[in-house]
């Protein structure tokens, strides 16, 4: 039987500042996000520099929020899980150092938890047991991937992105509409008075055999229809409201339709009766609706993660080092942050030819 452990969850790879308490893995006590949306909106993007200075600022403030909440001081505490990575390497140093003094001030063990398997996992958050086996489909402003979840511990990379990630799709789509920053939120709300049928943007690699993303070809697509040939107009002021909704629900058909049917794909592909989904693209109202009737058409059982948790949060992340800590896989105070992937995948590519 699985002792219920507390952990502290600490999340900074991106811009939000997040610390949680999580009790057993799921018993969530506090999970406190500080977002830094207003520091980069002018920016249309964040800026790494302004991301980590922000961390700075809040990180400590963050984890007492964190720990008052729950009611409990550091000392009540099992184990500290961090982020480690993927992400901006300097906002993941502050949580990252953070941990690594809490751990050492406490004589608390450390553990490492890959951002993106956090994503991956999100959606057991609210399920119990856990859906496993299943698909999930992470989609978030830096990632866009599909993984075999066989267990918490054991997770294979079917496919992902080969260019922009879907939620960054989602931002250079609303500079070139001039909707603001960031770009989900609105153009999911746009879209909804759009026809997603009047402009028919390509839908790249949709009936290609493998797992694999491209969006920057819609992007361009979007930015020529928009500019007209020759940047004809330059901006999108020519487009009256109803053009704009129009283009926006267009744009948002194109991208969703290949994460949709991929990852069901992918499902079937590897046998598995669960799809979950995570990432701050899958609070899309659009992309939450098509996978419910593309799963129900399947036969296979959806498990959407709850919106809360579906943007950067630490209680992922303790829910994941929950995990990994009762599997002995520690980390020490050698611990770095690293941009790019925890672990190469564990799969090996399927040759095909590439189309479009």
């Amino acid at each position: 039987m699985t002792t219920a452990r507390t952990i502290l969850g600490i999340e900074s790879s991106c811009d939000e500042t997040s610390a949680a308490v999580v009790v057993g893995g799921r018993d969530v006590r506090a999970n406190i996000v500080s977002s830094q949306v207003k520091l980069h909106a002018k920016y249309g993007g964040v800026v790494p520099e302004i991301a980590a200075r922000a961390h700075i600022e809040q990180i400590r403030l963050i984890i007492e929020q964190a720990l008052d909440a729950a009611r409990l001081h550091a000392r009540d505490l099992d184990a500290i899980a961090v982020t480690a990575g993927p992400g901006l390497v300097g906002s993941l140093l502050i949580g990252v150092t953070a941990a690594k003094v809490l751990s050492l001030a406490f004589d608390l063990p450390l553990v490492a938890v890959n951002h993106i398997e956090a994503h991956a996992t999100s959606a057991a958050l609210a399920v119990d047991p856990p859906p496993w086996p299943a698909v999930a489909l992470v989609v978030s402003g830096g990632h866009s991937s599909i993984y075999h979840v066989r267990g918490f511990l054991d997770m294979e990379l079917l496919g992902q992105t080969t260019d922009d990630a879907a939620g960054e799709a989602f931002d250079k789509v609303a500079a070139i509409l001039e909707l603001g920053y960031p770009g989900g939120p609105v153009i999911d709300r746009i879209a909804q008075t759009g026809d997603p049928a009047a402009i028919a943007f390509p839908r790249t690699w949709l009936h290609e055999p493998h797992f694999d993303f491209s969006f920057s070809g819609l992007k361009t697509a979007v930015l020529y229809h928009v500019y007209g040939k020759g940047e004809k107009y330059g901006s999108a002021a020519h487009l009256s409201a109803q053009q704009l909704a129009d283009v926006a629900a267009s744009f948002q058909a194109a991208l969703i339709e290949p994460l949709i049917t991929k990852t069901v794909r992918a499902a079937q592909h590897v046998g598995a009766p669960h799809v979950v989904v995570g990432g701050g693209v899958a609070a899309n109202s659009a992309l939450r609706a098509g996978l419910r009737r593309a799963c129900e058409e399947a036969g296979l059982h959806l498990h959407l993660t709850p919106i809360e948790y579906c943007g950067d949060n630490a209680a992922m992340i303790a829910m994941l080092g929950h995990e990994l800590f009762q599997a002995g896989r520690l980390a020490d105070l050698s611990l770095e942050p690293h941009g790019g992937l925890l672990r190469p995948p564990r799969h090996k590519r399927r040759k095909t030819r590439r189309g479009s």
